[in-house]
C-alpha cells in the first residue's frame, strides 16, 4: 500500500480532477446560474495556465511532497498520531478534519494580513465565477500553502492516505463550489451541511467587502458557522449580484501576465479583515 500511494499519487489527484472538472464543466453549460459577460474562450485558458505555473513551481520548489513528509513522519515516529497509539482509521479520519481546519485558518489569514491578501485577491478578482476559478490562485500564496501544509502534516503526523484523501477531496470541492451550476434551494439547504456548496462559496467571491469576509470553508462548511463567519445569501440574490473586487474590473486584468502583477500594483483597498468602512 505504502509503495503504490507514493507511486501513484500523482495520477490518482490527476485522474479525479480531470473527471470532476469535466463533469462539471459539462454541468455548466447545460444548468448555469448565473449568464456570463465575459466568455470562457478569454477566461478560462489564463486561469488554467496559472494552474499550469503553480503545478510546475510546487514540483520545483517541493521535490519532496507533502505525501512524501507523512511517510517520513510515518518511518521515524514523529507527529502526533505516530506518538500515541491512535487506531488507523481514526487517525486518517482526523487528519482530514485537522487538516481542512488549518485550510479554512490559512484563508482567514490571507483575508486578515494587507500583505498577504494582495496576493490572495488574485483569486478574488476573476470577473465571473464558475470551475475555472477554483485554479485561479497566485503562485507565492500556493507556494505559502504548502508550507502550512507540511508543517501541519508533519505536527500531527498525518498518516499519507489521510493526506491524499484530503488533497483529492480539497482540489474536487474547490472546483465543485466555484461551478455555475443550478441547484435548487432545498437541495443546496442540506447539502450545505456537509459540503461547501457553489451557492455557499459565491457569496465569498462578492465585490461587497462584508460577503467577501464570510464563508471561508472550502471543503467542510462547520468552521465558518462554529467561528461566525456563516452568511447565508448575498444580498443581492446569486444571479445579480456583481463578482470580484473593486481595484480589477478591466477584462484585460484577466490575462496570465497581469494576473501575475497583481500583488505589486495599486493600494491594497479596503478588503483585509480590520479595516473599517460604511460598507462593513
Amino acid at each position: 500500500m505504502r509503495e503504490f500511494l507514493f507511486a501513484y499519487e500523482p495520477t490518482i489527484r490527476l485522474i479525479a480532477f480531470c473527471g470532476l472538472f469535466a463533469a462539471l464543466a459539462v454541468l455548466e453549460f447545460a444548468l448555469p446560474l448565473r449568464k456570463q459577460a465575459i466568455g470562457r474562450g478569454w477566461r478560462w485558458p489564463n486561469n488554467l495556465g496559472v494552474a499550469v505555473v503553480d503545478t510546475l513551481l510546487v514540483r520545483i520548489f517541493f521535490p519532496t511532497t507533502a505525501i512524501g513528509l507523512a511517510f517520513l513522519a510515518e518511518t521515524h515516529g514523529f507527529g502526533f498520531f505516530n506518538a500515541f497509539p491512535v487506531p488507523r482509521w481514526l487517525s486518517v479520519v482526523a487528519s482530514v478534519v485537522v487538516l481542512d481546519l488549518a485550510i479554512y485558518l490559512q484563508h482567514v489569514l490571507f483575508h486578515a494580513v494587507p500583505g498577504l491578501w494582495r496576493l490572495h485577491r488574485m483569486h478574488h478578482s476573476d470577473l465571473e465565477f464558475d470551475v475555472s476559478t477554483g485554479l485561479r490562485f497566485h503562485p507565492i500564496e500556493i507556494l505559502l500553502s504548502m508550507l502550512i501544509k507540511l508543517a501541519v502534516v508533519a505536527a500531527i503526523g498525518a498518516p499519507p492516505l489521510a493526506f491524499l484523501v484530503f488533497e483529492v477531496l480539497l482540489n474536487g470541492t474547490s472546483i465543485f463550489n466555484h461551478a455555475n451550476i443550478r441547484i435548487p434551494g432545498s437541495v443546496d439547504r442540506v447539502l450545505r451541511w456537509f459540503v461547501v456548496t457553489p451557492d455557499m462559496h459565491r457569496v465569498h467571491h462578492s465585490i461587497l467587502v462584508r460577503e467577501t469576509n464570510s464563508n471561508f470553508g472550502f471543503n467542510l462548511p462547520w468552521w465558518d458557522r462554529l467561528f461566525g463567519t456563516y452568511r447565508a445569501q448575498p444580498i443581492a440574490g446569486h444571479e445579480a449580484m456583481t463578482i470580484g473586487v473593486e481595484q480589477f474590473r478591466d477584462p484585460r486584468d484577466l490575462r496570465i501576465d497581469r494576473m501575475m502583477l497583481q500583488p505589486f500594483l495599486g493600494d491594497v483597498g479596503r478588503y483585509p479583515i480590520g479595516q473599517r468602512d460604511a460598507d462593513q
